[in-house]
């Protein structure tokens, strides 16, 4: 059977797919199945050995399209290699137009995404053979799951969620560098986010590294992209005297990073949900959109929030006239990672017993 993905990115939208992946494969496993996704998020699927051919395209030209005619014609020409694959079975893990468009230039027999209460884009639908229904209020992981156990025709999977992603040495020790200029023991700040909606304040990371420094005798590593170094010289300026390292790590070097980490606190961004493949203590900060879909699936990583507020419920507003949804202290994201701390140390001595 020759199977295709289609989940082109963010990063965190692709990390979110990694366990259907891996169920998938197990199921099964003499199966062919290529992934396709956008060049610029690739990176935490290059060298995946889950993975037989990873087909990489660039959707930015394709974002500028708007006719439906220069739109297919963008597409076909970028995902034309596709179409002499034959595939059996096409899955639109991504629920956008342009990703069922791609699903249906592989020219696979099926073609199957979610049904329309499960789409980005309703117009998508259109492009598929069969469409699937997904439970309502699960996280965007397990709806992942459901689809490709259902298109697959696999069985659940017991145990633990799995998030395949490799590394090379040269990632580890690119993470035990960094680790070992913060001390050794360290909390991880990621003050960025996609949206600006999405972001606590950098001074309050700053503010919460010197309570982490204070409070706890915990060093912070701060992590920031290419773009983004004016947040991490905001967060230092603020955080005073404390033991703080800045870092600008690779996609897998910060996955090896997290692994180090005593605690990692971010929004809703991809470092965050890397941080959660990487089974890194989590407290997550989210606003505008909700833990229970984008968040961890673990039981014991956190999410700190405004429950007081009537219109965060389905918002998902990149901008906003109010903003009250991150207006929440340092004291009580610091409570919280207190709390996530201890959850660490108690299951590791629970596993240790």
């Amino acid at each position: 059977m020759r199977i295709l993905f289609v989940k082109l990115g963010a990063i965190g939208d692709i990390v979110h797919a990694l366990p259907a992946l891996a169920e998938a494969r197990r199921g099964l496993p003499d199966a062919s199945i290529d992934w396709v996704a956008e060049s610029r998020s690739a990176e935490i699927l290059r060298g995946n050995p889950l993975i037989d051919r990873l087909h990489e395209i660039d959707t930015h030209s394709i974002r500028k399209l708007r006719s439906p005619d220069g739109l297919m014609k963008e597409i076909r020409k970028q995902a034309g290699p596709l179409r002499r694959e034959a595939y059996d079975i096409a899955i639109d893990l991504q629920g956008l137009l342009k990703s069922a468009l791609i699903a249906k230039v592989s020219r696979a027999k099926r073609r199957l995404g979610f049904d329309r209460a499960g789409l980005k884009e309703p117009a998508a639908g259109l492009m598929y053979t069969e469409r699937v229904a997904n439970e309502g209020g699960v996280n965007v992981i397990e709806k992942n799951r459901q689809l490709v156990r259902q298109a697959l025709g696999i069985e659940t999977a017991s145990g633990p969620i799995e998030f395949p992603i490799y590394t090379s040495p040269e990632h580890a020790a690119e993470a035990a560098s960094i680790a070992a200029a913060a001390g050794g023991k360290f909390a991880l700040l990621n003050p960025a986010g996609g949206w600006v909606t999405k972001l606590w304040p950098a001074e309050n990371f700053g503010r919460l590294a010197a309570m982490l420094w204070k409070e706890l005798g915990l060093a912070s590593v701060v992590v920031t992209g290419p773009k983004e170094s004016k947040l991490a010289d905001r967060v230092k300026a603020e955080a005073g005297d404390a033991y703080i390292t800045l870092a600008r790590p690779s996609l897998k070097g910060f996955y090896e990073l997290a692994k180090l980490a005593d605690v990692y606190v971010g929004g809703d961004t991809g470092p965050t949900h890397i941080a959660v493949a990487a089974d890194a203590p989590v407290v997550g900060i989210f606003g505008p959109t909700e833990w229970w879909r984008n968040g961890s699936p673990r039981a014991d990583d956190i999410e700190v929030g405004r429950t007081d507020i009537s219109c965060r419920i389905d918002c998902h507003r990149r901008t906003c006239s109010k903003w009250i949804c991150m207006d929440i202290s340092v004291e009580i994201v610091f409570e919280a990672v207190v709390r996530r701390i201890e959850k660490a140390r108690e299951s590791v001595e629970e596993a240790a017993a």
